[in-house]
């Protein structure tokens, strides 16, 4: 395997464990112990840390070790704060770049939905069709360096997903009747009346992340 691949190999698999908290936040991590998991030399490996660090999700403490970076409640406060900021400004600036025949796609999936369906069980189902529907709006944006900085958060939100692992039955229909309010004023071309409706959607949903926080979620991987 050329060192391309090799290196390549080493940044999507460490990166994939980190996001899915299979190395947890907080927890140190050590060269030897990655070369020895995944098989590699110390060069993919380095290099892969060297663009994880670079996307904020280790943090190299000389004599200490690797940190994978810790999800703090400032951490996902910082989330919230950047996509208050972005999605409703894309929505009001952007929106009619955003494709009509997809809104009504994801109209008519959030409108059949129940939080009681089987497939809705699946937390990986629901945080797909979740982050399918908002990529919607973020892709819309010609703006590179917006969706970059988007992007970086998303990871971080992910991550808070698997360290949670579940999904309120309750927020899940809420989720869907926001979403509905948000695409119906999109297909009225009321941009202002769709930013409102993400604004609100948003802050819903910070709200259910600091309930799944102080409601039972393993405090100790949370740094304040």
């Amino acid at each position: 395997m050329s060192k391309i691949n090799l290196k390549t190999l080493a940044y999507t698999t460490i990166r994939q464990k980190i996001v899915t908290c299979e190395y947890a936040p907080g927890s140190f991590l050590n060269e030897e112990l990655l070369t020895g998991e995944l098989k590699l030399s110390r060069t993919p490996i380095r290099d892969a840390l060297s663009r994880l660090e670079q996307e904020g999700l280790i943090e190299i403490k000389p004599k200490k070790g690797i940190m994978v970076m810790p999800l703090s409640i400032n951490t996902i406060n910082m989330i919230f704060e950047v996509r208050m900021l972005y999605e409703p400004y894309i929505l009001l600036n952007y929106g009619p770049l955003i494709s009509s025949a997809k809104l009504k796609e994801f109209y008519q999936i959030f409108q059949h939905k129940n939080a009681k369906n089987e497939c809705l069980q699946d937390n990986d189902y629901f945080y797909d069709l979740d982050s399918a529907f908002h990529s919607l709006i973020i892709t819309a944006c010609p703006n590179i360096y917006l969706q970059q900085n988007y992007n970086k958060i998303q990871t971080q939100d992910i991550r808070f997903r698997y360290m949670t692992g579940n999904v309120n039955n309750c927020r899940l229909d809420d989720t869907f009747k926001e979403h509905i309010d948000i695409i119906c004023s999109c297909l009225q071309n009321d941009w202002k009346k769709a930013a409102e409706k993400m604004t609100f959607h948003l802050e819903q949903s910070k709200q259910a992340s600091f309930s799944l926080i102080f409601n039972g979620i393993d405090q100790q991987n949370l740094y304040l």
